[in-house]
């Protein structure tokens, strides 16, 4: 076998392992069904309530609401007179939809520079030291996915500073969330 062709061989292998997964799971109103489809995401949960203490459904449900669980996720872009593209929304990427800023600070403070936004094991461990910090310095229990969410969207200061009561539409979509948690934390009791 020639070196190009064994060369193009390791080359498809490793692009077929990539880092996220570009589609949605089929149900995603059914925790089990989500577990049957993609075991990967409740192991890299699964993990994170055992690092940080936040529960599987109340990160699954963030995570519904950030990114519908499409590793590679973006915001939408702008666009200057309807045309003109102006760049994303913001830097927002991945399952956790988590900001530049914020993944480098979190890179940092956990030494784990390869972590990836699109890799669900990164996204979720992400999502656990956030929210395991916003319970330590606001006091939000880890169970509490309509409070996680709002400290989540709107940073630990935003919150402390209840700016999302400005913001009625966020108040409902928290609400939903806090819902998404309780149905899939029911779902999950059974089919574990």
């Amino acid at each position: 076998m020639s070196r190009l062709l064994r060369a193009s061989i390791l080359l498809l292998a490793l692009a077929s392992c990539g880092g996220g997964n570009s589609t949605a799971p089929k149900n995603m109103d059914d925790a089990c069904a989500i577990v049957r489809q993609r075991p990967a995401y409740f192991s890299a949960m699964r993990a994170t309530e055992r690092k940080w203490g936040v529960p599987v459904h109340v990160q699954m449900a963030a995570i519904y609401q950030e990114s519908k669980f499409i590793g590679n996720a973006r915001t939408p872009h702008q666009y200057a007179l309807g045309v003109i593209p102006m760049g994303r929304q913001s830097s927002a990427y991945g399952y956790s939809q988590a900001l530049d800023g914020t993944w480098e600070e979190y890179q940092n403070e956990q030494r784990r520079r390869g972590a990836k936004r699109d890799r669900i094991s990164d996204a979720t461990d992400f999502m656990g030291w956030y929210m395991s910090q916003s319970s330590e310095r606001l006091g939000i229990s880890l169970g509490d996915a309509e409070a996680q969410y709002l400290a989540y969207h709107e940073g630990r200061t935003g919150y402390a500073n209840k700016s999302y009561l400005e913001k009625p539409w966020l108040v409902d979509v928290a609400a939903a969330i806090g819902r998404r948690s309780e149905m899939y934390a029911g779902q999950l009791a059974y089919c574990r």
